[in-house]
């Protein structure tokens, strides 16, 4: 069955945590449902069973500039086109709220997937505490 991408789509606040689990990365349970409400806009599929099985959003301050962040897919529904899918689709809401801008960071391994979404791969910097 084809999955849809959707903008804005309710979820609960468990539902990233868990999809971030399964895909190997911390749950940052502590992050939502304040993420949700504070990022610009954000988009997700749902399985046939109605679980969250992808997920990515952008932030920023509404201006020229947002930040794609979190692209998830689960496992079982990887190499199905559903991350292109998914961010073709925030790409396309940031192209309808004017934001001109979008940058991503990655790790190396993801960089022919994000330049086959149409990013241009460029240097940067990352600072953690």
């Amino acid at each position: 069955m084809k999955k849809s991408i959707q903008i804005n789509l309710p979820i609960q606040p468990y539902e990233v945590p868990d999809l971030r689990e399964a895909v190997g990365w911390e749950r940052q349970e502590q992050d939502y449902p304040a993420l949700l409400e504070r990022c610009q806009f954000y988009a997700g599929a749902r399985d046939e069973e109605q679980r969250l099985i992808a997920f990515g959003y952008i932030s920023g301050m509404g201006l020229q500039h947002g930040y794609l962040e979190d692209i998830l897919v689960h496992p079982h529904y990887r190499y199905q086109q559903l991350g292109t899918k998914l961010v073709h689709s925030l790409l396309q809401q940031a192209k309808h709220h004017h934001i001109e801008i979008v940058t991503c960071t990655f790790t190396e391994e993801h960089a022919s997937f994000y330049q086959k979404c149409g990013l241009t791969l460029s240097k940067g910097g990352v600072w953690r505490s």
